[in-house]
């Protein structure tokens, strides 16, 4: 099955953004992994999904392991050799067919490509049916290098809260780059990331963020898809120490322009409204060494953090 290339949220946002037309944009979705597109996915160590648990709640999370451990069985088909892990609030999402979005990013090169389509957890593996398959470009990606690949996990439980900490309020605001989940109702799954420089995602307090909307490639799939269905699921990875934090809530798209002009190169505004946190330190055996950041990064907003 091949999805529709744009559905009706995110048509709506294209519109209200005065960009796209009808067909615009459709040759570049397919639900086929094309040659190229497999032997990327073969070279990966780590995949970033978005989906839903099993009370409604979307996350966004990271499976890691060697070269190798994702793979097309073919064209229609992508097999991974590994599942969250435990702890992770999807660890036990797969039992059943559920809506997936994939993103797979290679932070040495800054390619990544996406998918989306249905899985099922297959003893340790997840096997995904895919309905729909693009390139992205790299704007807002920062170059890392992979230093250690298989450093000690943690054994430690995830701990859970229902508001920011300290530690997790500082953690959000030095970063460069975060992963984020949502669903449209008969639309499926999607995971993408969002980029800039060290302080572009604002902690207004211990249950809400809010972040600047950059250009991008105009598909609105994440904007469309919280225009008919706020809940979303946000993943900051620690890259030096293997620790993840992962945040459900809601979002709402700001389209008020005095609260755009405070924000260099934004065409908008998101507020994220945090219901949950999970926090899982070493949960990734990978170490990554920042090389460079993007050169499309505007500058961070003037204001900081709360503290």
């Amino acid at each position: 099955m091949i999805r529709s290339p744009h559905h009706e949220g995110e048509q709506a946002v294209q519109r209200r953004a005065g960009e796209g037309h009808p067909g615009w944009g459709s040759p570049m979705f397919d639900n086929t992994v094309q040659p190229g597109f497999a032997a990327f996915l073969r070279e990966q160590r780590m995949l970033f999904l978005g989906a839903a648990d099993a009370d409604g709640a979307v996350w966004a999370s990271v499976l890691t392991g060697t070269a190798g451990f994702v793979d097309t069985v073919d064209p229609h088909q992508v097999v991974v050799d590994a599942a969250p892990v435990p702890g992770d609030p999807l660890a036990d999402a797969f039992t059943a067919p559920r809506d997936l979005g994939v993103l797979a990013l290679d932070p040495r090169t800054i390619r990544r490509i996406r998918l989306s389509g249905v899985a099922r957890r297959q003893g340790g593996r997840l096997r995904i049916a895919t309905e729909q398959v693009l390139g992205n470009c790299p704007k807002y990606l920062q170059r890392r290098e992979l230093v250690e690949s298989d450093a000690p996990v943690g054994d430690a439980p995830a701990a859970v809260r229902h508001e920011l900490g300290p530690r997790e309020r500082q953690w959000i605001a030095e970063a460069d780059t975060f992963f984020i989940a949502s669903r449209a109702p008969g639309h499926g799954a999607d995971a993408s990331h969002r980029g800039g420089e060290p302080g572009f995602v604002t902690v207004e307090g211990p249950r809400r963020l809010s972040w600047p909307d950059y250009p991008g490639n105009s598909f609105y799939m994440t904007l469309g898809n919280l225009s008919l269905d706020a809940a979303c699921g946000l993943l900051f990875l620690d890259w030096e120490r293997g620790h993840t934090l992962q945040l459900t809530g809601r979002a709402r798209i700001d389209w008020d322009p005095d609260h755009r002009a405070a924000l260099p190169g934004a065409l908008r505004r998101i507020e994220f409204d945090v219901e949950r946190v999970v926090t899982i330190d070493r949960a990734v055996p990978h170490r990554w060494a920042l090389t460079a950041r993007s050169r499309f990064n505007p500058p961070p907003p003037a204001s900081c953090a709360a503290p």
